[in-house]
């Protein structure tokens, strides 16, 4: 069957934002030949019970089987389908039921008459719905098939869109700003725009302007002062302290931030040889077949797991790392530990209690 004889069009994936735009890019194509506003229609597919998902299908069903009045083909977008992922409402037997009524009545679309999108996000590829639509529709998945594959995934989404912008970037500045961004999908093509915005005419995107214009999602918004901390600069950090608190924020996510810190160069320094250099990225990939199996979870990404970081950002902090041996990063960690104690005993004194910290292990 060619993609043009398709009943409906099913495009899927695990993030929302990626199948969201390209669903929107579909939709505006489609729109672009049914220029009647009146034949076209939108239903909103996200729902959070089983009973939102009985109406969210309903409504779609009375739009699909509705009659354009004034003849044509129709386009109807069932958009934000969050009912086929592996949770409790997707998998609920009323949910699998009405499903089983949905692929009844997509399979009986003449495309000729009307033109159906679907966009769903997250999915579960075991369902049967799932892969009745693979065979059946034109099918799109967006994005990573795998958690595996999701940070290259990411890094090929970045790429794409600096060169829809007619902009590149440099590879370390690529490893930064996926390092920074996390899973966040929409901050990351975000902030290609505002740098591809800022890059000068003909020159690509640097790690300097990364660094620069770039916040650390991935650590919240603690990342100037954990890392001025473990640069070791006392004057930087009390002064990252002082906005912090003069922001009005709790020191409790602060500690946190430089507690996974301090955990990870802990790692980083104990796989390195006494007095010796820490390891490189090759090291590290050796050492994460030896070791990572130690980890629970090993394939999910935690702060007490050095192996499941971003190999760049490892690569980042294990030049670092050897500015401090591994007895000071101990000793920092119980100073973070004894903070979080005094804290809950001094409450009020939050900025004071950070200021001893970073004179006690910075002084």
């Amino acid at each position: 069957m060619a993609a043009q004889e398709k009943p409906f069009v099913f495009i899927c994936g695990a993030d929302d934002f990626l199948v969201g735009r390209l669903g929107r890019e579909h939709h505006d194509r489609l729109a672009a030949e049914i220029t009647d506003e009146f034949s076209r229609e939108t239903i909103a597919g996200f729902a959070n019970t089983v009973d939102e998902v009985e109406s969210a299908i309903n409504r779609f069903r009375d739009s699909v089987q509705t009659v354009s009045m004034f003849g044509g083909r129709r386009l109807v977008w069932f958009k934000d389908v969050n009912f086929l992922a592996d949770s409790r409402t997707g998998n609920s037997e009323t949910v699998k039921a009405a499903l089983e009524g949905l692929q009844e009545l997509l399979g009986s679309i003449n495309p000729a008459e009307v033109a159906v999108l679907i966009t769903a996000a997250p999915v579960d590829r075991r369902k049967s719905f799932y892969k009745w639509c693979e065979k059946t529709a034109d099918f799109t998945f967006v994005g990573a098939a795998s958690s595996d594959d999701a940070a290259e995934a990411l890094a090929m989404t970045a790429l794409a869109e600096a060169k829809s912008l007619g902009v590149t970037i440099e590879r370390d500045a690529l490893a930064l700003l996926l390092a920074r961004a996390g899973a966040n999908t929409r901050f990351l093509v975000s902030e290609i725009h505002k740098l591809a915005a800022h890059a000068d005419t003909g020159k690509p995107i640097t790690e300097a302007d990364v660094e620069e214009m770039t916040p650390n999602l991935a650590e919240g918004d603690f990342f100037e002062a954990t890392e001025l901390f473990f640069r070791g600069d006392l004057r930087g950090t009390l002064a990252a302290f002082d906005r912090h608190f003069f922001a009005g924020e709790s020191a409790r996510p602060l500690l946190s931030s430089m507690q996974n810190r301090n955990r990870l160069l802990i790692q980083l320094r104990a796989l390195a040889p006494q007095g010796g250099r820490p390891p490189d990225k090759s090291a590290i990939e050796r050492a994460a077949s030896a070791y990572g199996k130690h980890f629970v979870g090993a394939g999910e990404k935690n702060a007490a797991n050095l192996f499941s970081q971003n190999a760049w950002y490892v690569g980042k902090l294990a030049a670092g790392a050897k500015a401090w041996p591994l007895k000071h990063h101990i000793d920092v960690q119980i100073a973070l530990a004894e903070a979080f104690e005094a804290i809950i005993h001094r409450p009020k004194e939050e900025p004071a209690v950070m200021r001893e910290l970073a004179v006690k292990c910075l002084g």
